[in-house]
């Protein structure tokens, strides 16, 4: 099973070792026509702006809307959950509006109040290492979407079917669980 990361921006390296450590292929995806070679996508951390703005450029938007539409499960991390939601807070426009929520950018401050904590994440027995840097929040989630971690009762983890978000970047620590977790959801995927 091949997982793709999307390569525009973004800790690829640290994604692909952690898909590795799941038991599947991780794979930097640079160009609309590998998305054809993948079962799962993870759009990371970065810069949401610039990312999207890369997407539109080659032409990433509607293929991994496309990509969406096969029921093909995608993980978006940090600024990947932002690519992913439907509506942006103080934006105008959304970027993919794949995931029935809404979002705050920058919604733990700047770089300086970065952190770390444990989280409990349903689906996972133990707390998960979750690193947050210049994280986003969900504020808002439609009726599809499942909560799966909270902090401080703000929504930082959630799942709409295939689709998987993270307020955090997990492939900053040496645990690969969430990713395990994803992985697993591309293999039911493909039943």
């Amino acid at each position: 099973m091949r997982i793709g990361v999307l390569a525009l921006q973004g800790a690829v390296t640290e994604h692909i070792r952690s898909i590795e450590l799941a038991g599947a292929t991780g794979v930097a995806v640079k160009r609309v026509e590998e998305l054809d070679d993948i079962q799962g996508l993870i759009i990371p951390g970065g810069e949401s702006t610039t990312i999207g703005k890369l997407m539109r450029k080659y032409g990433f938007i509607e293929a991994i809307r496309d990509f969406s539409a096969l029921g093909k499960p995608i993980f978006g991390t940090c600024a990947g959950l932002i690519l992913l939601a439907a509506t942006i807070e103080g934006q105008e426009e959304a970027h993919l509006e794949l995931m029935d929520i809404t979002v705050a950018r920058n919604a733990f401050g700047r770089q300086r109040e970065s952190f770390e904590t444990d989280l409990g994440i349903t689906g996972i027995e133990e707390r998960v290492r979750a690193v947050f840097i210049r994280a986003p929040l969900i504020r808002t989630v439609g009726h599809e979407v499942k909560v799966l971690s909270t902090y401080h009762d703000e929504i930082v983890t959630a799942r709409q079917g295939h689709l998987l978000v993270a307020s955090f970047h997990p492939e900053l620590t040496d645990d690969y669980r969430l990713h395990q977790y994803f992985v697993e959801m591309v293999q039911v995927s493909q039943l």
